[in-house]
This record gives C-alpha cells, structure tokens and sequence, in this order.
C-alpha cells in the first residue's frame, strides 16, 4: 500500500480525494455503495506493476471527498461531470474505465455523455439499462417488489441513515459485504439492515483490516452523501430525457455473477443475453460463461471466484 500515492483535486465544485499509482495508459476505477477507493487497492497495485497508470478516486460523497447536503447535487450529470474535471485536473485526456456497484451506474452515464474520453470500459453487476420514457427506476422496482426493497427504503432522507446508527459501524459493514445472493433485499419497515443476517465469521477474502478502515471512515462521514445517489434516481431520469435511445459507442466487456442480486431481477437475464443491452453497446474479447458467483466485488473477485462475462 506505501506504493499508492494520495492526492486532493479540485473538479467541479468539490475537492475530490485520489488514490493513483503507477505510469503508463491511465486505468479509473469507480467504486459502489457503500464502499471507498480502497474496494480497488489490489488492481490498483497488480495493474500498475504490468506497464498502469491507475487512479480510484473517492467518488462525490464518500470518504475523503467533499460531500454536498442536497440530494439535486448527487444526479447522473454531477457524477460523471467530477471524473471529467478529474481528469482534466491532471492532464489526462482518454482512460479505461472501470466500474462497480454505482460506479457501474456512472461509468454508463460517463460514456454515454462523453465517449471521447474513453478508451473501453469493463463494468461489473450492473448492466446498460437504456432511460425508459415511460418511468423511472423507482417505478420499476415498486411494481416488482413493492415499498420494502431497499432502493426504495433509501429513499426518504434520514430513514436509511437512523435504521444503520442502530447497528455498529463495523458490523453493518460486515453485513453489506458479506450479504449477497439472487433474492432481493427487503427491508421492512421497523426491521431495516437487521434483516440482513450475520456471517458466522468473517470470509477469506475480507480481513479485520479492511473493515476497520471502512468503519473508520464511515463514522466520520456517515452514510448521507452515498445514499443520496439512490434519492436523486428520479432527477436523473428527468434531466436524462435528451440522451433517451442513446447506445453505448465504446467497446464494453460486461462481468456479472450468475447469482448476482441484479442479474436475477426479473427481465434482466433476457435483456443481457437477448435483448436491448447486447444491441445498445459495442462488446470487445470474447464472451461466455465461467463458472457461478454470487455477486462481483473487487475484493471478491481479487482472491477468487467466477463470473459470467458478455
């Protein structure tokens, strides 16, 4: 870890904290909820070795970066804005990129808004879902689940974030990286994150280390600025209406477990491999099944595991 330099840079509007190592052509990693730079610390440190340039930044809301108060501040538009001035910041004019979780959701707006400074992307989970004019995600999801699935419960300001105080900081840490499977999460009213069980002990892959420092920095930050990308959903939607029916131009490697909460949501196996996504975007490499996973988490996947890849 002494290898990977950290750095502050000023990108539309906000500080945004950095984590880079390396030399050569530039690899952005983009993290998910709730997570830090620190998800990508071990491609951060094996792609720099072979001949990368390779930067993780705390995304708008996170860790060490700014995080604004109001939720209109969180849209798809702000989001990929801060990596434009990212990279302008430090002179660097196309990367691959690199996206999971969230970071999946603003490597697809990134792309969609500014192709030109992408070389290729591999994004992770969650696939191009093309704006829907006909409603928003929140929509899609109620119909399917109903009010207790956990988009949804994110929603209302303050709930989500007085549901997590009941549970110490580390062991709600360890209760969202150690539950993930094809069911969706519910989280009913009055139960919330306590619906999600305890794992017996912690798994190969996930060390007291880690998430002392994911705690640590959740403490002092609180869990506002990530949760406020789930509740600017609907503005997205609306200020997204000009780039509706627009494809994916770069070439796209898409890595997603077979048992991966999203992939199993109703409609999406056949929009992967039938539909709209294989239509909407540019694939490069080869494409096919390898083996079963539960989810893809950069941690995950650094010490083990399979996944489907398109």
């Amino acid at each position: 870890m002494d290898k990977i330099e950290h750095r502050t840079v000023v990108t539309n509007g906000i500080n945004m904290h950095i984590a880079l190592t390396g030399t050569g052509p530039v690899i952005m990693f983009l993290h998910g909820f709730p997570e830090l730079w620190y998800s990508w610390r071990h491609q951060l440190l094996s792609l720099s070795s072979v001949g990368y340039r390779c930067i993780a930044p705390d995304l708008r809301g996170y860790g060490d970066t700014d995080a604004p108060r109001s939720v209109s501040e969180y849209t798809g538009l702000h989001l990929a804005g801060d990596l434009i001035g990212l990279l302008d910041s430090l002179g660097i004019d196309m990367v691959f990129l690199v996206g999971h979780d969230w970071g999946a959701m603003i490597a697809w707006y990134f792309c969609t808004f500014r192709p030109d400074r992408v070389k290729a992307l591999i994004n992770t989970s969650v696939p191009f879902l093309p704006r829907n004019p006909q409603g928003n995600l929140l929509q899609w999801f109620r119909a399917l689940f109903g009010d207790d699935y956990y988009f949804l419960r994110f929603q209302e300001p303050g709930e989500a974030e007085d549901d997590f105080a009941q549970v110490d900081t580390k062991r709600l840490m360890i209760k969202f990286f150690t539950n993930f499977g094809p069911n969706a999460p519910l989280l009913p009213k009055g139960v919330g994150v306590k619906a999600f069980p305890d794992p017996p002990s912690l798994p190969s892959w996930l060390s007291e280390e880690d998430i002392n420092y994911y705690a640590e920095k959740f403490n002092l930050t609180g869990f506002t600025g990530g949760l406020n990308y789930y509740r600017a959903t609907a503005i997205t939607w609306e200020l997204m209406a000009p780039w509706t029916g627009s494809p994916i131009t770069v070439p796209v490697k898409f890595i997603v477990g077979d048992l991966d909460l999203l992939y199993n949501i109703p409609g999406l196996k056949d929009h992967i491999h039938n539909g709209g996504f294989k239509k909407r975007c540019t694939p490069f490499g080869r494409g096919g099944c390898n083996g079963r996973s539960s989810s893809f988490s950069p941690t995950r996947k650094a010490r083990g595991g399979q996944q489907t890849h398109l």
